[in-house]
């Protein structure tokens, strides 16, 4: 039987196996993340978080039900941000914006405000597509597993999910 433990726990374990893939990517096949790449780590990494302390606090039901509501949240802003991404990967060469500076540039120079909106306005790198998997990049898988682990992430916590 499917318990909210042991749901949460198995989205922990996805979010680890995403992030573990995409050090793979970057670390083995060289694969540089782009700066939206790293916006997308960091909403996984929130997402993982979330699911291990539900695990781990294994709440009662308002309890449960606030942590239905935060996974919710930080789902829904990894998949904005992988949309975002998908659609500068889906801009005509005309239309991308121009490559920007590093990220560590970025975080010295401006305020942390400031580089999320230089982030999310994108940049050239962002529109190369160096990795697919059944055709689909990077961001439209991200985009699709952060969406089912916000679904898993609800019903776990709000569903019929029990003790």
């Amino acid at each position: 039987m499917l318990t909210r433990r042991s749901l949460n726990l198995t989205g922990f374990l996805s979010c680890l196996a995403l992030l573990g893939y995409a050090w793979y990517v970057q670390g083995v096949l060289r694969v540089d993340p782009c700066p939206l790449c790293i916006f997308q780590r960091l909403g996984v990494a929130a997402i993982g978080v979330l699911f291990l302390m539900a695990w781990l606090h294994a709440p009662n039901a308002l309890g449960a039900r606030i942590y239905g509501v935060l996974l919710a949240v930080a789902a829904a802003m990894t998949v904005a941000v992988a949309a975002r991404h998908v659609w500068i990967q889906h801009l005509p060469a005309d239309a991308v914006p121009v490559c920007g500076a590093t990220l560590n540039y970025l975080l010295d120079v401006f305020p942390l405000s400031e580089v999320i909106r230089k982030v999310l306005t994108g940049s050239g790198e962002c529109h190369q597509v160096n990795w697919t998997f059944l055709t689909l990049a990077m961001p439209t898988w991200v985009l699709i597993a952060a969406g089912a682990l916000g679904a898993l992430g609800v019903y776990a916590n709000w569903g019929a999910a029990r003790r």
